[in-house]
């Protein structure tokens, strides 16, 4: 029994180091990656300076982090296991009587851990400073004013006007997909950002490029009020626009996307994207223990197999046709042609059972 643990920390230790290696590194190149691909969009834009294009490349490098995950438990996974085994380690456990399956249970269980300390923890620092990129991005990259947020107070809307002036709207009552406000406040602002009138009124309706806006009263600077019948806001918000610029999935937390689920659901918004979020993290810490299954298939008999040859061709193949498998079911469940869990779980699925039956027949066979 002394045997076994002491073997399994061994284990779990060379794995872990072996996947944080390999993590630093995969970061490092993704940074690098991001920061030049900044540049790239930055160079013709005076006002980005050199560090606001920094600041934007670390705001986005944990964002990056979550998604290279899988990949650097793949590749550590296959380092760890090909070093036990140019130095004989497994070999001499095997001839203890050591099967495969308790060798790889303390690597699977750090795995899982991992994953769910990533998932839990990691992932609502991540989110937030996604939302903060994003924010940084629509100011300097994309130059758009127009914002909008969706809350239990109602619908938050920001559009610019020509002459450089902007206006707020608020509705405390929304009805989707008609897109129609209730109880709606507009607060118009001049270029300079000074306060020039505001506008109450029972409803807002989003028509073919403007606002209907019914039964209001307007309030310039002064206390009196006008009776306001109707008005007709021009605008560039379409209801496509709208429900795709709401909180996108990337920068809602695991903790808060069940919560903003129910939201989109109560106002008649569609939480396609924003559920198959929530169930890809979810499913990520058995993706993390499936990864490590995939990469002992190729690195547990490579100097039978054809060295590191196969180790690497092997990894890179495995690693790609996840990524195309993930992005194809993704895509499917975003467009409701798959259902949610179906999406979100294949990856995870397609490991486990390939990981499980090569392994079957290679160890067991």
């Amino acid at each position: 029994m002394l045997l076994a643990k002491t073997l399994s920390a061994y284990i779990a230790r060379q794995f872990f180091a072996w996947f944080c290696g390999v993590y630093g590194a995969m970061l490092s190149i993704s940074f690098l990656i991001e920061y030049l691909e900044l540049l790239r969009r930055g160079a013709t834009r005076a006002e980005v300076t050199l560090g606001v294009l920094l600041e934007m490349a670390a705001l986005k490098l944990p964002h990056t982090a979550q998604e290279v995950m899988p990949f650097a438990v793949l590749f550590g996974t296959m380092l760890a296991f090909w070093r036990l085994t140019r130095s004989n380690e497994l070999i001499v456990a095997r001839a203890a009587g050591v099967s495969v399956w308790q060798f790889l249970t303390p690597a699977m269980l750090v795995a899982l851990l991992v994953g769910i300390v990533a998932v839990t923890g990691f992932n609502p620092a991540a989110s937030q400073m996604q939302a903060t990129y994003e924010q940084l991005e629509a100011r300097y990259l994309k130059q758009s004013a127009d914002q909008l947020s969706l809350s239990n107070a109602g619908l938050w809307l920001r559009q610019s006007e020509p002459g450089g002036g902007q206006v707020v709207i608020h509705g405390d009552k929304l009805v989707a997909p008609q897109l129609l406000l209730g109880h709606v406040s507009l607060f118009f602002f001049n270029s300079a950002h000074g306060f020039v009138s505001r506008v109450e009124a029972r409803s807002a309706r989003l028509d073919d490029g403007y606002w209907l806006i019914s039964d209001g009263n307007r309030w310039q600077t002064s206390d009196q009020s006008e009776p306001m019948p109707e008005l007709r806001l021009p605008t560039k918000f379409t209801s496509r626009r709208i429900e795709e610029s709401l909180a996108s999935p990337d920068t809602m937390s695991f903790w808060t996307l069940p919560g903003f689920i129910s939201l989109l659901e109560q106002s008649g918004f569609t939480a396609q994207r924003h559920r198959l979020q929530f169930n890809i993290l979810l499913a990520r810490p058995f993706l993390f223990s499936a990864m490590v299954l995939v990469a002992a298939t190729f690195s547990l008999r490579m100097q039978r197999r054809g060295g590191a040859t196969l180790m690497v061709v092997g990894g890179v193949g495995a690693g790609f046709l996840l990524y195309f498998i993930s992005n194809i079911v993704f895509a499917l469940g975003l467009s409701a042609k798959l259902p949610v869990l179906m999406a979100a779980w294949t990856p995870t699925g397609i490991s486990l059972i390939f990981g499980i039956s090569m392994l079957l027949h290679l160890e067991d066979g």
